[in-house]
C-alpha cells in the first residue's frame, strides 16, 4: 500500500511515499528512506522498499528540498546538513501517524544518505536502527582521491570562483555536472562515465526527474562533509553498514574507518565482494544481495523483541 504524502522542513514542502505492510492493521515500525547526490523515491522503491514491506517494516521514501517532487529553491543545491535536517523532519512527520509506531523507527541512506544517516542516528535519538550502504563519510578526502591532484585543484579553483561570485551577487552562483560522459575533458563532482551511463539509463527508465548536476556551492559543501566526529557518538544504537569491495567513488576503505570508529556493539559489516558502487544502483543481483542484507537487520531490530 502506498500513498502520497507531504511535510514542512523549514518551510518548505517535502514530498514522498508512505509505503506499509499489506498484512496486519499497524502500528508498523518503520525506515525513513532518502538519496544520495541524487532524489530517491523512482530510484529506491522498486529495488529495496518491497523487501522492507514484506519484514513488516513500513517505509517512507521522500525527496529533500529543491529535489524531485519537493518544493525549494535553488534547484539541486546539495545542503547536507539541511539534509539531514529534512531526516529529521520526515521523522517528526511519520512519528504523528496513528499506522507507525513512534518507537521503532529506522533511517536508511545510500551514498550521501548514507553518511547522512550515520550523522542523524548519532544525533537523534528517535532513530533506534541504522542501514548506511556505500556511503559518502569524508568528503575532502574522497575528492582529492577520486580527482587527482591536478584536477582536485581545478575543482578548487572552480568552487573558490563562484564564492567570489556569490559575494558580490548571491544569485550568481554556478552548476556543475554530477559526472560526465568525458571526465577527463569535463570538471564534475563525480568524474566517472560509470556514474552518467548509470543514471542516464535511470532517468530513461525509472526517474524521469532526476537531473544531472548541482550547485557549484553543493560541492563546497561537500569538501567540508565528514561523519567521523559523529560516528563516536553511536553507542547503543544498532548499525549496518554495506560497502562494495570494488567502490572507488565513495572509497570503501575510508567506509571501513567509519565503521571501525563506531562505539556501539551492535553494529555489522558487510562487504560485497566484487561489487562497484554503481551496479547498486543498476545491477539486480547485486541489489538483491544489499536489500536482502538490510531487510534482514531492521527485521531483526524492529520487528522482533
Amino acid at each position: 500500500m502506498r500513498k502520497e504524502v507531504e511535510f514542512q522542513s523549514k518551510g518548505t514542502t517535502c514530498r514522498g511515499w508512505l509505503c506499509t505492510p499489506d498484512g496486519g492493521s499497524g502500528p508498523y515500525p518503520v525506515v525513513v528512506m532518502a538519496g544520495g547526490w541524487c532524489y530517491v523515491k523512482e530510484i529506491v522503491m522498486p529495488h529495496y522498499v518491497d523487501a522492507f514491506l514484506e519484514r513488516g517494516v513500513a517505509a517512507l521514501l521522500f525527496d529533500y528540498r529543491t529535489f524531485g517532487a519537493s518544493d525549494g529553491e535553488p534547484r539541486q543545491h546539495i545542503d547536507p546538513w539541511g539534509q539531514i535536517e529534512d531526516y529529521k523532519n520526515a521523522i517528526s512527520y511519520v512519528e504523528s501517524l496513528p499506522e507507525i509506531d513512534a518507537t521503532r523507527i529506522a533511517a536508511w541512506g545510500i551514498s550521501y544518505s548514507g553518511g547522512h544517516v550515520l550523522i542523524a542516528g548519532a544525533t537523534d535519538p528517535r532513530v533506534k536502527c541504522i542501514v548506511s550502504q556505500i556511503p559518502v563519510v569524508e568528503g575532502h578526502a574522497t575528492m582529492r582521491r577520486v580527482h587527482g591532484e591536478t584536477r582536485f585543484q581545478d575543482l578548487l579553483d572552480l568552487v573558490l570562483e563562484d564564492r567570489r561570485k556569490r559575494y558580490q551577487d548571491p544569485s550568481s552562483g554556478g552548476t556543475i555536472p554530477m559526472s560526465a560522459v568525458n571526465p577527463a575533458e569535463t570538471l564534475s563532482t563525480w568524474p566517472f562515465r560509470s556514474i552518467y551511463e548509470g543514471f542516464d539509463g535511470i532517468k530513461r527508465q525509472e526517474a524521469p526527474r532526476h537531473e544531472h548536476y548541482s550547485t557549484v556551492e553543493s560541492v563546497e559543501m561537500l569538501l567540508n562533509y565528514t561523519v567521523f566526529p559523529y560516528t563516536r557518538r553511536i553507542l547503543n544504537t544498532p548499525t549496518l553498514m554495506i560497502v562494495a569491495e570494488h567502490d572507488e567513488i565513495t572509497l570503501w576503505d575510508l567506509e571501513i574507518d567509519a565503521f571501525n570508529s563506531i562505539p556501539a556493539p551492535n553494529k555489522k559489516l558487510v562487504v560485497l565482494p566484487e561489487v562497484t558502487h554503481m551496479t547498486l544502483y543498476t545491477q539486480r543481483s547485486h541489489l538483491e544481495v544489499a536489500r536482502t542484507a538490510a531487510a534482514e537487520w531492521l527485521g531483526d531490530h524492529l520487528t522482533h523483541g
